[in-house]
């Protein structure tokens, strides 16, 4: 008994609260019904293509990243094979070198200044072609350093490049390795 009475007690207090903040049911309801709606429609229309598009996003910086490893991988292979080539073309000249003065020991005086002459016409011709495969190879490498950055901008920028942005990137390519 008390309970019922306590019950209508609170339930009077509530009517007497809203009807003094003027509180209407029915508006309560369809207030709640249009945000419902509203909160659906942003969820199936705004909410899942935006998170779609950010969700792409986060690829195409991954894959980006993960091409810009592979980048200095092979930049890195590049450089190994140009010092190995820089090596051999060095040991090459110093085999040169050597096989010139053993020769020249064995000569009379006479003979020996032409070994010598010979000999450090050999060395000019050696680091000569040594210089020619270096800048050979330095050619290679920046031609070679230029596509590799157009593909990487190209696939991470998304967008395929003119032919004059790509010599523009080549161009800065190169000075930014010579």
């Amino acid at each position: 008994m008390i309970a019922m009475f306590l019950a209508a007690s609170v339930l009077d207090q509530a009517r007497e609260t809203a009807d003094t903040f003027g509180f209407d049911w029915k508006i309560f309801f369809s207030q709640v019904i249009s945000f419902v709606i509203v909160a659906l429609v942003l969820r199936r229309f705004a909410y899942k293509p935006i998170l779609a598009v950010l969700e792409e996003r986060r690829q195409r910086i991954a894959e980006g990243l993960l091409n810009a490893e592979k980048i200095k991988q092979q930049l890195a292979e590049a450089e190994q094979r140009h010092a190995e080539i820089l090596a051999k073309a060095n040991a090459q000249a110093q085999k040169m070198i050597d096989e010139a003065r053993e020769s020249s020991g064995r000569l009379v005086e006479r003979k020996q200044q032409e070994a010598v002459t010979a000999a450090e016409q050999i060395m000019a011709k050696a680091r000569e072609a040594a210089a020619l495969e270096r800048e050979r190879t330095m050619a290679e490498m920046k031609r070679e350093l230029g596509r590799l950055v157009v593909d990487t901008t190209a696939k991470v920028t998304g967008k395929v490049l003119t032919a004059e942005d790509q010599k523009r990137l080549q161009e800065e390519a190169a000075r930014q390795l010579a």
